[in-house]
Order: C-alpha cells, then sequence, then structure tokens
C-alpha cells in the first residue's frame, strides 16, 4: 500500500493546474494522492491591492494553517508567490520544472503595442513599475482575481490588455491570446516566476518528505530558484515591492541578474553577477549587496515608506 499524501491548494484554476501537475509527479514515483482546496485570504479579498492587504502570506497563511496541524502534508503554491522567508517550522522541498519565465501581452485585440497609448490590466508593482521605467505613456489599471476573471474584466472593457506571466496564460490555454512576449532584459521576472513551489511543515516524515522532493524537485530550477530567493531575502520583497531577479545556469555557472525600481518608475538598477552553481545563496546575496551599494537600499527605504503611509 503506497503512502497517501495530502495536497493542498488554492482553488483557482491555474492553481488547481499546479496541484495536479505534482500530483502527476508524484503518482509517477509510486506515491497515492489526494487534493484538498483551501480557500486563502488573497482569494477573498478582490477589492484591495495586495500591497494595501499586506503581502506577506497573503496567498499561504491559510494552508500553512493546514500543513501544521496536519490535515494536508504538502502544499502547492506559485513558486513567485512564496514570501522570502517562510514563518519557522516549514520549508520548500521542491521547485518543479520551471515554465518559460517571460512576461507576456495577452489580448483579442493583435494590434496592441507597448508604443501606442494603451491601458494595460496588471495587480504586480513589479510590471506597473516598469512600466512607467520604459514605457512612460502606457497607463495601468488595477486587475485582481484568477485568470478567468481578469480576462473578463477586460472584455468588459476595464483595460485594453493584460500584463501577465507567461506560465499562467499558457497553463491555462490563453497562447492565442498573447500578442507579444515581453524583453527578459527589460521584464525581468519576479522571483521564482515559472516555478511550482511544494511546502511543507519541517515535522513532516522524513521518509515521506525525501520521497516527495525526489519526486517533485528539478535540480536546474532549485539551483536557479534558491539564489533569486537569496537576494530576495536580503531585499524583504513581498509582493508589494518592486524587485526583480532571474537566474540562468549553463554548465556549473550560474548568472543572476537582478534589481530594483522605484515605484515613480524613474530610477532602476539593474546588476549581473556570476559565480559557482554550488552556492547559489552565496551568488544571491552578493547581487543584493551590489544592488544597495548602487542605490538599491535608498530606493527600497523610499518604497517601504510610501507603502507604509
Amino acid at each position: 500500500m503506497s503512502q497517501l499524501v495530502k495536497i493542498g491548494t488554492r482553488g483557482s484554476k491555474l492553481a488547481l493546474w499546479q496541484a495536479y501537475h505534482v500530483e502527476a509527479l508524484l503518482k509517477k514515483a509510486g506515491l497515492s494522492t489526494e487534493i484538498v482546496i483551501i480557500d486563502t485570504k488573497g482569494d477573498q479579498i478582490l477589492d484591495v491591492s495586495i500591497a494595501k492587504i499586506g503581502s506577506k502570506g497573503v496567498f499561504t497563511q491559510e494552508l500553512e494553517d493546514q500543513l501544521l496541524d496536519g490535515r494536508i502534508d504538502i502544499a502547492v503554491h506559485s513558486a513567485k508567490d512564496m514570501q522570502s522567508s517562510l514563518p519557522d517550522g516549514f520549508e520548500i522541498i521542491a521547485f518543479t520544472e520551471r515554465e518559460k519565465e517571460n512576461d507576456v501581452i495577452v489580448s483579442h485585440d493583435k494590434s496592441i503595442s507597448l508604443k501606442n497609448e494603451i491601458v494595460l490590466g496588471t495587480s504586480a508593482t513589479r510590471r506597473v513599475s516598469t512600466l512607467k521605467h520604459f514605457y512612460p505613456h502606457v497607463k495601468t489599471v488595477e486587475v485582481r482575481g484568477n485568470l478567468q476573471t481578469r480576462i473578463r474584466k477586460m472584455e468588459e472593457g476595464l483595460c485594453d490588455a493584460l500584463l501577465l506571466a507567461y506560465a499562467g496564460a499558457h497553463r491555462m490555454e490563453y497562447d492565442h491570446m498573447i500578442i507579444q512576449v515581453l524583453d527578459l532584459d527589460e521584464f525581468t521576472p519576479a522571483v521564482g516566476q515559472g516555478s511550482v513551489a511544494v511546502e511543507v511543515a519541517i515535522n513532516l516524515d522524513a521518509d515521506l518528505k525525501s520521497k516527495i522532493a525526489q519526486a517533485c524537485n528539478h535540480l536546474d530550477t532549485s539551483l536557479r530558484l534558491r539564489a533569486e530567493r537569496a537576494y530576495l531575502r536580503v531585499l524583504e520583497g513581498g509582493c508589494s515591492i518592486p524587485v526583480f531577479a532571474l537566474a540562468t545556469l549553463e554548465e556549473n555557472q550560474l548568472s543572476i541578474k537582478g534589481g530594483i525600481v522605484s515605484l515613480d518608475g524613474k530610477e532602476r538598477i539593474s546588476i549581473v553577477v556570476k559565480g559557482s552553481a554550488d552556492q547559489p545563496e552565496k551568488l544571491g546575496k552578493e547581487l543584493a549587496d551590489q544592488v544597495f551599494a548602487a542605490g538599491g537600499k535608498v530606493i527600497l527605504d523610499q518604497i517601504k515608506t510610501t507603502l507604509n503611509k
């Protein structure tokens, strides 16, 4: 009789795609599974921006409560929704193989371009600040909710197009609506974008934990995300801070590009550091130190002051 793994997930179609993806990996490794749907604060409060709710744990708190008391064995999240430092008692044991990391513009109107004066729907401060920096003529409007809700709001006339992660649009089979894949140098993604994280309570049975990690963890992706998350940890960046980072791996060399944008888009720092893949956390911290030294600390303090008003 194989061990049963209870998989906790949010209830949106995209969250369920992620849960089924992890379930398939576990089943392939011979484990039995059960999916448990959990409502989070981020799903319930749709009329307030994430920055105002408080970005820490907005999509993870309720899942962690159930990990702690054993109602679920693992929680499945979009890696980019995971806060940089987990609460005591929790750990990420796997990152699934990463999807293409780019941001994309999604619309029914193929003539839309960032060169034009358009209104883009997005709920991410990183994307808003990046647009203000490179495309100040483009207007943005806050759009929250699952992908299907966002598309409906666009179709109702709230905006001309949506600015989304390629991974989400692709997984929900909206490829036909992707009218532009954005450049990674300009729109460097959020930390972890494109991967799925598997979180557990530290006290989960060690043998089961090892089996889950072996089934789900993609080593190259894990090395890249460990560097990116180490960068984010120094900046203490939640969903509401416009920071970005993307690590790439070639042979045993990691390269990580990351930075920060001011809320008004006027200042943007982007730096690349390279090093051995053996110490991804060290590389992420080194990037953070360089970004701070280049003026990033001042920008970060200004952002935090503004958001706390």
